[in-house]
């Protein structure tokens, strides 16, 4: 998911990550229900016809069906979905065998057709519960397991791996967006130690190292959980090649509270610069989800009323944490 602001684009130069959430989610008028699936099933991969199809809750880009037990369908419903699908299709099959968790693995493409005018994805299905509903209860397993997930994903990039138009940059270049987001959520008794946070992220040198592999969108919703620790990934379509600290944010964002310090003990090759754009970013992500979860609570399309308190605690840990 993109982070965006609703209803206005961010200000800034063309560098400037885009943190302009639409709430618009365009399936271009075609509702996407489990008979399309079954009919784009038996048009185009007639052997996996017969598998059960049921619709998964969520989603923003993709609507998401589970078909049988180790598959799912991903339909775009947005007009960047497709794109961020292809870039799954090219570079997952690239990463996943060095990874150690499950993620998501495509194994056959749909193509646009009548019945449904875009391209669309068979994936391999990542069993567990997103974190956003079920809670991580092993926070030492949590967050080694997080670290040597990150720690086999961040090595550098190909010349060829893509880069993303609305995140990656240094902190800095959010400014705006985060100005939005602590204007809209009101962070309360924490807001000026939120506010030192991200002054001090946009004050950390930039990243000097190579880009790196980045999944670029860890949030509650997109790791599984099993057994009360990480067992996968999922939703790779932002992934890009840049600087880790927008994913060594999810020390913050994902783990539980004081497990950051043992991540990053098991994640060692990281500078001080890095922890602090790392935090700022959290904060920056913290904010978003809040804003999701009140617009969830005001019944605003795409709003996600669990995803406010996720955002509070984790906001909470932002503060406390600073690993200094």
């Amino acid at each position: 998911m993109a982070l965006e602001t609703p209803g206005r684009r961010t200000p800034g130069p063309p560098s400037t990550p885009e943190l302009v959430l639409s709430l618009r989610i365009a399936s271009a008028g075609i509702e996407t229900t489990a008979d399309l699936v079954h009919d784009l099933l038996q048009e185009q991969h007639p052997d996996l016809a017969g598998l059960t199809v049921r619709e998964v809750a969520g989603g923003w880009d993709n609507q998401q069906w589970r078909l049988g037990d180790h598959l799912a369908v991903r339909l775009p419903r947005t007009e960047r979905a497709p794109e961020l699908q292809r870039k799954e299709r090219r570079w997952l099959p690239v990463l996943a065998p060095r990874l150690p968790l499950p993620v998501p693995n495509p194994v056959r493409t749909g193509v646009p057709s009548t019945r449904f005018p875009k391209p669309w994805t068979i994936m391999t299905w990542v069993p567990g519960e997103p974190l956003d509903s079920t809670p991580l209860t092993r926070a030492d397993h949590a967050a080694d397991t997080l670290a040597r997930f990150l720690r086999a994903l961040h090595v550098e990039a190909p010349v060829e791996a893509p880069v993303s138009p609305d995140r990656g940059a240094h902190p800095r270049a959010c400014t705006d967006g985060f100005d939005h987001f602590f204007q809209a959520v009101s962070p309360g008794a924490i807001a000026d130690r939120v506010r030192a946070v991200w002054e001090d992220a946009i004050a950390a040198p930039e990243w000097d190292g190579p880009p790196v592999w980045v999944h670029g969108d860890l949030h509650p919703a997109n790791v599984i959980v099993s057994d009360g620790t990480l067992s996968g990934v999922i939703d790779f379509g932002d992934m890009f090649a840049g600087d880790p600290a927008w994913d060594l944010a999810a020390a913050w964002v994902v783990l539980p509270a004081g497990a950051a310090s043992r991540f990053f003990d098991v994640y060692p090759r990281v500078d001080a610069a890095t922890i602090r754009r790392a935090r700022g970013l959290a904060a920056l992500k913290c904010l978003f989800l809040m804003l999701m979860g009140q617009n969830g609570d005001r019944g605003l399309p795409g709003g996600k009323p669990a995803w406010g308190p996720a955002g509070r605690a984790a906001l909470e840990r932002v503060v406390q944490d600073g690993l200094r």
